[in-house]
């Protein structure tokens, strides 16, 4: 661990891989603005970050162990059944941060949805794009729940646009708010590059399980007849990085950021779930998609039916997705350009109030 006064604290909540991959351009620039992040987190999470910045000190947090149930109808269910051990995991990482504050001695702490991870000695930022939590006849109690939790710490960042067109919705704007927001632009590890086309398809699965080995085997056997060449990433985090061509289909289980952003500026279109992280990345490289929503996840398919109203993207259920669902593509317009560039300098004078 080198010696520096400039050390901040990143984690990242461990549910699928979104919020870790919106956490590496945070990364990259607090770096290139004088301060030494630490990592932490737990799970694949963890894991993603270690391989995109092994050089960086990483600390295991306490897992939240959010399950995914098999039927999307009983997601909220799971998650309650699940909520003692996730509060106790709140807990235990309020007091693990305590410790990090002092022997790391942190300057500031970016929390991306994790509650326990803040401090009152330090500046502690929490980043979402729900300010509003979705959860069908419960959401106004889980929106004001999540807010309560939002006004403990300094800031609140939301990688997103505040004005119209903007790409979260409802989701990450409310009307009358005494939180202390800031919106951020979207947030993309990813650049666009204009490489020729080498796939027709692009196939991107992620989100914990047992939903993505649910879709990863779906879409192997709907694809049996596709004939143009595709690219399919498993989003299965794995110790080394495997390879597999099979006909006209490359299958990988994982990528680093550096080679998913070739293939998608190499693809010309995209299938994947509609995470908030991956419409960031689809949008910052201008590439058309299909989405397929996490069954029983209410974000999810809140975007994927506004950005289907909208005339942006088509989508479909995992049950009833046919891959002649794909020609859809080419009647929607796609997600908008990104113009925005998000101003980090301004944004870290936080860390440097003493």
């Amino acid at each position: 661990m080198k010696n520096s006064t400039n050390n901040i604290l990143v984690a990242p909540l461990n549910w699928g891989l979104g919020h870790a991959t919106r956490c590496i351009p945070i990364i990259r620039e607090l770096e290139k603005n004088g301060f030494t992040p630490i990592i932490a987190s737990d799970g694949i999470a963890l894991e993603l970050l270690q391989k995109e910045f092994p050089y960086l000190q990483s600390v295991a947090l306490p897992s939240y162990e959010i399950e995914y149930a098999i039927d999307g109808a009983n997601f909220k269910w799971k998650l309650i059944k699940n909520s003692p051990k996730m509060i106790q995991a709140i807990f235990e990482e309020k007091k693990l941060v305590k410790n990090l504050v002092t022997t790391f001695d942190l300057k500031g702490i970016i929390s991306d949805n994790r509650l326990g991870v803040r401090s009152k000695k330090i500046p502690s930022v929490f980043i979402t794009h729900q300010l509003n939590v979705l959860s069908g006849k419960t959401t106004w109690i889980s929106s004001k729940l999540h807010q309560h939790y939002i006004k403990k710490f300094t800031e609140c960042w939301i990688p997103d646009f505040q004005e119209i067109p903007n790409l979260t919705g409802k989701l990450g704007h409310i009307e009358d708010s005494s939180l202390t927001l800031k919106y951020i632009g979207p947030l993309s590890r990813l650049e666009k590059k204009e490489l020729p086309i080498k796939y027709q398809l692009m196939v991107m699965i992620s989100g914990p399980e047992p939903q993505r080995t649910m879709l990863e085997e779906k879409l192997i056997a709907k694809l049996q007849n596709y004939k143009g060449e595709v690219i399919f990433i498993k989003g299965k985090l794995e110790s080394e990085q495997k390879k597999e061509v099979i006909k006209n289909i490359t299958y990988y289980n994982f990528m680093t950021s550096n080679e998913i952003e070739t293939s998608i500026n190499e693809s010309e279109m995209v299938l994947c779930r509609s995470g908030y992280s991956s419409v960031m990345d689809l949008a910052k490289l201008e590439k058309k998609a299909f989405f397929i929503p996490t069954p029983g996840q209410f974000e999810q398919e809140y975007l994927a039916k506004k950005y289907k109203r909208n005339g942006i993207t088509p989508f479909a259920k995992q049950d009833e997705f046919r891959i002649e669902n794909l020609m859809e593509i080419e009647l929607y317009k796609g997600l908008p350009k990104l113009k925005k560039l998000n101003n980090w300098k301004q944004l870290f004078i936080l860390f440097k109030s003493e």
